[in-house]
């Protein structure tokens, strides 16, 4: 009698040559034709510059001027509706002396006046702020319960981001090749405020900064600009890598900061074309999708014994670099 088969079993196959199989070999030693041109690799740093040199081109015919036809004008949200509150003497009138625009002056009943209390209420009266006294227990409520006030606060209104396009749209009618920055994954202020500066410095049109994961114009970044942020507009991109991609349809050219990027600072060719800088973190640099969309990685030259820069004093060398090389080219 016959035993019953364990489920799922069979018998074994033979082993040996199967019927079709004889030419794959064959195809393989045929090879794959010769070796494309490196401008012709899509992912070839030759092949990204002439894609890129050819939406220049396409986007320069469209408009006659260098970009395409302006699209409508957006303006982005700011981070928060309600503003930032700067708490604390030193911080107070170090934020009225920079001229950072604030609505209100908050001053405790009762406060002890010292020479930096009187200098705050001068400056505040002198540029028309609303100056009200209130009783402590409502300054601690206004300021956050963990904030130490010392009796003195300033009402710093939540600020006005432009359109990355928009930015586009200034320079292309300032007559010289737009220069813009973009920030991916910074979140110190005070980078964000150093990158301002510079950017002023150095005649850039503008700052890009993501919606998420990064920082935004707080007063502290206002500070460290030294004034900057009132001649230098930041914009404000819901997806940073989307708003790259526009730029590059509209014929700019993304150069991304990496040390190890394929292209040294020096002598950059692409300086007198319409570029927008990017920058990363100290720590993480670039992000990968941020990484896929540049035209090409630069690197900047230094001693083997320092890491890297952080990301204010990179974006400061390169537009410096920019700049000399733009005024060589006039």
């Amino acid at each position: 009698m016959n035993k019953p088969g364990r489920a799922g079993a069979g018998k074994p196959k033979k082993k040996g040559p199967q019927v079709g199989t004889g030419g794959h070999g064959r195809r393989a030693l045929e090879g794959k034709g010769p070796t494309p041109k490196a401008e012709d690799r899509s992912w070839h740093v030759a092949g990204k510059r002439k894609a890129a040199k050819e939406r220049l081109e396409a986007a320069r015919a469209k408009s006659g001027r260098g970009g395409s036809e302006a699209p409508a004008r957006r303006t982005a949200r700011p981070k928060s509706d309600d503003g930032e509150m700067v708490t604390g003497r030193n911080s107070v009138l170090e934020s009225l002396r920079a001229k950072i625009p604030a609505t209100t002056l908050y001053i405790a009943s009762r406060i002890e006046m010292d020479d930096r209390v009187k200098e705050a209420l001068s400056l505040a009266t002198k540029r028309g702020l609303n100056v009200l006294e209130v009783m402590r227990p409502e300054l601690d409520r206004l300021s956050g319960h963990d904030a130490v006030h010392q009796g003195i606060a300033l009402k710093v209104p939540p600020y006005q981001y432009a359109h990355p396009l928009d930015l586009l749209d200034a320079a292309i009618e300032s007559g010289r090749p737009p220069l813009l920055v973009a920030l991916d994954g910074v979140t110190d202020p005070r980078n964000l405020g150093a990158i301002v500066r510079s950017a002023a410095a150095f005649g850039a049109h503008g700052v890009i900064v993501p919606q998420r994961r990064s920082v935004g114009m707080t007063a502290s970044a206002w500070k460290t600009s030294a004034g900057a942020a009132a001649r230098v507009p930041v914009a404000m991109a819901a997806n940073l890598t989307r708003a790259l991609e526009e730029l590059k349809q509209r014929g700019v050219f993304v150069l991304g900061l990496d040390g190890g990027g394929d292209i040294s600072l020096p002598g950059l060719e692409l300086a007198t074309s319409p570029i927008v800088i990017v920058v990363g973190s100290e720590g993480k640099g670039l992000s990968r999708l941020v990484t896929e969309k540049c035209d090409a990685v630069v690197s900047i030259p230094i001693e083997s014994s320092t890491e890297s820069l952080n990301a204010g004093i990179a974006v400061s060398v390169t537009l410096y670099e920019v700049a000399k090389l733009r005024a060589e080219n006039r």
